[in-house]
C-alpha cells in the first residue's frame, strides 16, 4: 500500500528560506502569533495526523467508496472517525477569526494544512475543503445575523458546507441556471430546482450541511446578471442556531465515477427548501466567485498532491526494482540486474515529478502570501490595497488551477509508467492517483475555461495590467541576481523567456483584435506556456536560496544540492517545452475552424 510522508523539509525550505514567512507574518495584523515555533508545531502535528490517520484510509476508501440508500450517504469505514479527530484537534478553524471559534492564524497556514491533507487523502479532504469555501463566502458576503448563525458551528466543524452551481443543462455557462427562488412572508426564500455534481452534498460526517446555492428570482434579468446566491441548510435552524426539522433538500443519487470514490458526488433536489439570500439580489455570481476562487486554489493543491504522491511512490520502487544493466556499466554487481533508477529515462520521469511537485508548491506558497495580504487588507478596511492584491492573485489563479493540475495528471501517469505493469495493478496504488487526478483538470473550470479566463479576461480585457505587474517582479529578480556567478545560467535563460513571453502576448493581442477566435485557439497553449515560465521563475528563486544556504553552512548538503540539480533539470528538460507552445499559439485559428460541422464524422 502506498503510504504518504509529509515533505516537511521541503515545506520548511520554502517557508523559511525562499519566502521568509516569518517576516511576512510580522507584517500582518495578528500575525505575530504565527511564530516559527508555532508554525513548526502545526506542520508537525498535521503531518502526523495525515500520515497516521488519513493516508491509511486512502486506498481502502477508494475500494469501498460511498454507500447510498434512502437518500442517505455513508462514507467509507473509518472516515467519520478521522473527521471527528480532525475537529477535536481544531483544524477546521485554524485560519478563521477567533470571534467565530477559530484560531485567527494567517490563511497560508490553512493552505499548508490542506496540502498535506489533500496529498494524503484527497477524497477525504474534499469534505472539510468544501466547508472552508462556504465559510469564506459567508464571512465575506453574509450579513451579521448570518455570520452569527452559521460561522461558529462551521468553524468548529460540526456543520459542513457545499457549493451548488451545476445543473443538468448547464455547467460552466451559469447563465442557464433554472433553479428558482421565491420570497416567503418571513423574509426567507423557497428554493426549487436540481443541482448535479455536488461534492459532499450528502454525508454522515456532520450534523448539518450548509448549501451555498445559485438560483434565480422571479423577474430577474436573463443570463448571469439575474442570478442570486442563497444559504440553504440541510436541517432548518431557529434564530439561535439550534437544529429544527429536516429541510426539503435531498440527495437523490450519487455518481459512479472514474475516481475520488470516497467523495460523495451528489444529485441534489431542492423542493421548496428554505433558504436565505446572501449578498444583493442578482449579484450572486459576484459573491460565488469567493467560493469558486477558494475551490480553484484548492484544486491546484490537488495538482501538487498528485505530483508529490506519485513521486513518493515512484522513488522507492525505482530504487528497489531490478531491471537490466546500466548502459555505462554494471552498477550493482552483486545483484542479477541494476535498479531502475540507474536508467536515464526513469530518472527523466522521477525528476519531472519532483520538479513539478516542488515547483508547484513554491507557486502555491507565493500565492498564499498574496492571499494573507488580501485578508489583512480586508480586516483593516483598506479596499484599494485589497483590490490590488486581488488582481495579482486573480492573474495567477487560472495558472495555478490549470497548469498545476495538468502537471499533476502528467506526473500521475509517469508514476504508473515507472512501475510498468505493476502500475496498472490496484494494490500498488499508482493507478488510483491517475484516476483521482484526472478530475482536477475538469472541475472548478476546465483547463480550457481557465485558459480563456487568463488570456481573455485577465490579460487582454485587463489591458495587460496584471501581466505587466507580474513580469515586473520577475525583471526585478533578474536585475538583483544577474551578477551572481552561480545564478547566471538561470538568469540568462529566464531573461530570454520573459522577453519572449511579453512579445508573444502582444502578438496574440494584435491578432485577436482582427479575429476573436484567436483567443480561443491560443488560450490553452498560452496558459501552459505561461505556467512553464512562472514555474521557471520560482525554480530560480529556489536555486538562489539553496546556493545561499550552501554558502552559509560552508558545505554542499544533499538537500540543497538536489534543489539546484532539479532546477538545472527543469531549465534544460522541461522549460524548452515553451518553444513548441509559442509556435502553436501564434498559428491562425483557420486550421481549427475551416472544417464544416459535417466534416466531423467517421462515416
Amino acid at each position: 500500500m502506498l503510504a504518504y510522508k509529509a515533505p516537511l523539509t521541503d515545506m520548511k525550505f520554502l517557508i523559511n528560506d525562499v519566502f521568509d514567512f516569518q517576516s511576512h507574518y510580522q507584517s500582518l495584523r495578528g500575525g505575530e502569533e504565527a511564530s516559527s515555533e508555532m508554525v513548526d508545531a502545526i506542520l508537525e502535528h498535521c503531518a502526523k495526523f495525515c500520515e497516521s490517520e488519513l493516508s491509511p484510509l486512502n486506498q481502502s476508501g477508494d475500494e469501498q467508496g460511498c454507500h447510498f440508500e434512502n437518500r442517505q450517504v455513508t462514507t467509507p469505514d473509518g472516515w467519520k472517525g478521522a473527521y471527528d479527530q480532525y475537529i477535536e484537534g481544531g483544524w477546521q478553524g485554524l485560519s478563521f477569526p477567533t470571534e467565530f471559534g477559530g484560531q485567527g492564524l494567517p490563511l497560508s497556514l490553512g493552505v499548508f494544512k490542506s496540502e498535506m491533507i489533500g496529498t494524503a487523502n484527497w477524497s477525504w479532504g474534499m469534505y472539510p475543503g468544501l466547508s472552508q469555501g462556504a465559510m469564506n463566502t459567508i464571512l465575506m458576503h453574509g450579513n451579521d445575523k448570518q455570520k452569527d448563525c452559521f460561522m461558529q458551528p462551521m468553524v468548529e466543524g460540526r456543520w459542513a458546507g457545499t457549493m451548488c452551481l451545476t445543473e443538468p443543462q448547464c455547467g460552466t455557462d451559469l447563465g442557464q441556471v433554472k433553479t428558482r427562488a421565491e420570497l416567503n412572508s418571513d423574509g426567507s426564500y423557497k428554493i426549487t430546482g436540481t443541482k448535479i455534481f455536488i461534492s459532499s452534498g450528502e454525508h454522515d460526517m456532520t450534523e448539518n450541511i450548509i448549501h451555498i446555492v445559485l438560483a434565480r428570482l422571479p423577474g430577474a434579468p436573463a443570463g448571469t446578471n439575474g442570478i442570486s446566491l442563497f444559504i440553504v441548510p440541510k436541517v432548518n435552524i431557529n434564530d439561535s442556531g439550534e437544529l429544527l426539522e429536516r429541510n426539503t433538500v435531498y440527495c437523490d443519487s450519487i455518481e459512479k465515477k472514474m475516481g475520488i470514490h470516497g467523495s460523495s458526488t451528489c444529485v441534489m433536489n431542492f423542493e421548496e427548501a428554505k433558504g436565505f439570500l446572501i449578498g444583493e439580489q442578482n449579484k450572486g455570481l459576484h459573491c460565488m466567485f469567493t467560493f469558486m476562487n477558494t475551490a480553484r486554489i484548492g484544486t491546484s493543491i490537488q495538482g501538487i498532491g498528485s505530483c508529490e504522491l506519485a513521486y513518493q511512490g515512484s522513488v522507492p520502487y525505482a530504487k528497489d526494482r531490478l531491471s537490466m544493466r546500466s548502459l555505462t556499466g554494471t552498477k550493482q554487481p552483486d545483484s542479477v540486474a541494476d535498479s531502475l533508477i540507474v536508467h536515464p529515462d526513469v530518472r527523466r520521469m522521477l525528476l519531472t515529478q519532483k520538479a513539478f511537485a516542488e515547483g508547484g508548491r513554491a507557486m502555491l506558497y507565493f500565492a498564499c502570501q498574496i492571499a494573507d495580504k488580501m485578508m489583512d487588507c480586508h480586516a483593516k478596511g483598506d479596499t484599494q490595497a485589497y483590490d490590488e492584491y486581488d488582481d495579482e492573485l486573480g492573474f495567477l489563479t487560472p495558472i495555478l488551477k490549470a497548469f498545476l493540475t495538468e502537471a499533476g495528471s502528467e506526473s500521475a501517469n509517469l508514476g504508473m509508467q515507472v512501475y510498468g505493469g505493476h502500475g496498472f495493478i490496484k494494490e500498488w496504488g499508482m493507478e488510483q492517483i491517475v484516476r483521482d487526478a484526472r478530475i482536477s483538470t475538469l472541475y472548478e473550470g476546465t483547463t480550457g475555461v481557465q485558459a480563456l479566463d487568463l488570456l481573455g479576461r485577465k490579460v487582454l480585457l485587463g489591458k495587460l495590467k496584471t501581466f505587466k505587474a507580474f513580469v515586473a517582479q520577475i525583471k526585478q529578480f533578474i536585475k538583483e541576481h544577474k551578477n551572481k556567478k552561480e545564478m547566471k545560467p538561470f538568469i540568462k535563460v529566464l531573461k530570454k523567456q520573459v522577453r519572449q513571453w511579453q512579445w508573444n502576448t502582444i502578438k496574440i493581442a494584435y491578432k485577436a483584435n482582427k479575429n476573436r477566435d484567436m483567443v480561443g485557439s491560443a488560450s490553452v497553449d498560452y496558459l501552459m506556456y505561461s505556467g512553464y515560465i512562472v514555474m521557471a521563475y520560482f525554480w530560480a528563486k529556489m536555486a538562489d536560496a539553496a546556493h545561499t544556504k550552501i554558502k552559509a553552512e560552508k558545505g554542499l548538503t544533499p538537500f540543497y544540492a538536489s534543489k539546484i540539480q532539479t532546477a538545472e533539470f527543469y531549465y534544460e528538460r522541461i522549460l524548452p517545452r515553451t518553444l513548441s507552445l509559442q509556435a502553436t499559439m501564434q498559428k491562425s485559428p483557420e486550421s481549427l475552424m475551416q472544417m464544416p460541422e459535417e466534416g466531423f464524422t467517421n462515416s
